[in-house]
């Protein structure tokens, strides 16, 4: 007897991931796809078609952030133009494909109701991610750091515990941080950095992002980032030299490769405290001092998740001991994909 299988999708603003589950909610492969979709919907097509060559199931569930794309008027035109073509390519793979909407609260819905609930469905992959984590853990606050944005939530007597839905109130009350670990201009970090012994300004030009941070530093391997560089160049770790050392207004030809990387490690300092400083208001609400409290770390940026639990003396878990796999190899890219992943989970149980 076959087994249904299900496929979550998460479609951001850059990346299309995807997670393929049994019926068992068992893991069977993970993929993440560069997909700029500012250049157009055509993006999207090719990326789905390139997810759809490695996967194949019966149902699908779908939740979304992509719908902030600037080849979009508004949110509402973005959610209905994605969910209408998701629902387009997955039925021509399949037709008798059952696609289905994550609208947040308000559940799954099928593609004659997106246009009544648009608000529900954009941006609501984050939320997928806490409603499942509340069903696992009591007291967490979760922090998806990606490769633009970092999500925080808290989770409270196993339930979500959040103060916005909106991309307005998240970022208002510090739930939606716009840092992610490849795409943020190091403009964005800061606007002074240490540098040989004194402060220095960081020039306001888009000459080096995270991503080339984290090459210096070795916390990003070339596989993990799908971006585009600053300046259209290589990946590589002297390419990443030269671009973080125009940030300060140097060539990197001046100085050893070793004052590069403590450049680098010192944007990467900025950038914890930038998610720092937002993860201490959401403990500062936990009155209680709940010693079961726990930091759950999910994304590319897992790795400063990490690093800020071990901080703050705040016991670490990551998503992926939530997730069970085929390989630790899969088992790990469903971690970078875990709305993909937890929005499937939340549609199997239902």
């Amino acid at each position: 007897m076959s087994q249904t299988r299900m496929i979550g999708w998460d479609v951001g603003g850059a990346h299309l991931k995807a997670v393929l589950m049994n019926d068992q909610g068992h893991v069977l492969d993970a993929k993440q796809v560069y997909c700029p979709l500012w250049k157009g919907l055509n993006e999207l097509e090719s990326s789905i078609d390139a997810i759809l060559l490695e996967m194949h199931a019966d149902s699908h569930a779908v939740t979304m952030t992509g719908e902030l794309a600037d080849i979009f008027a508004d949110r509402h035109t973005g959610v209905l133009e994605i969910s209408q073509t998701m629902q387009r390519k997955l039925s021509m793979a399949k037709h008798d494909v059952v696609v289905e909407f994550f609208a947040g609260d308000k559940g799954f819905v099928g593609i004659d109701a997106v246009k009544q609930v648009t608000s529900d469905i954009a941006s609501m992959n984050w939320l997928a991610s806490v409603h499942f984590l509340a069903e696992k853990v009591p007291q967490a606050i979760f922090i998806d750091i990606g490769s633009t944005t970092t999500d925080i939530a808290l989770v409270c007597d196993g339930k979500p515990q959040v103060q916005g839905h909106t991309d307005a109130t998240r970022m208002q009350f510090d739930e939606l941080v716009y840092t992610g670990v490849i795409r943020t201009p190091l403009m964005a970090l800061v606007q002074k950095i240490p540098f040989s012994g004194q402060l220095v300004n960081v020039a306001a030009e888009h000459f080096a992002t995270t991503a080339d941070v984290y090459t210096l530093t070795g916390d990003l391997t070339p596989s993990e980032n799908m971006a585009d560089t600053a300046d259209g160049a290589d990946k590589n770790i002297a390419s990443s030299a030269r671009r973080i050392a125009r940030m300060i207004g140097w060539d990197a030809q001046e100085a050893p490769l070793s004052v590069w990387i403590k450049l680098a490690n010192a944007f990467k300092h900025a950038q914890l405290n930038l998610v720092r400083q937002a993860v201490l208001t959401k403990w500062s609400s936990d009155q209680d001092n709940n010693p079961s409290l726990q930091l759950i770390g999910a994304g590319a940026g897992e790795f400063l998740t990490a690093s800020l639990a071990q901080q703050l003396g705040i016991q670490y878990r990551s998503v992926s001991d939530f997730i069970s796999a085929e390989s630790i190899l899969i088992k790990n890219m469903a971690k970078v994909c875990f709305p993909a992943f937890a929005v499937a989970s939340l549609r199997l149980s239902r």
